[in-house]
């Protein structure tokens, strides 16, 4: 795999996890350590969202190269 795709997959993860969390408990990981609206809180969000973008277009490449 590529570099780009393992940190892609681990922020998926990271990401998915943290909204487990929210659905099970009501708690937000990701709010609890860098504030509650705060712009690192949403570059995170961000970058998780884009994260999920690349592996919808590198599906196929990927699952080709497993």
């Amino acid at each position: 795999m590529k570099v780009l795709d393992v940190i892609c997959w681990v922020l998926l993860i990271i990401g998915g996890l943290n909204w487990g969390i929210v659905g099970v408990s009501d708690y937000n990981v990701v709010e609890h350590i860098f504030g509650y609206g705060s712009w690192l809180t949403h570059l995170i969000y961000i970058v998780v969202g884009l994260s999920a973008l690349w592996a919808i277009f590198q599906w196929n490449s990927m699952r080709k190269r497993v």
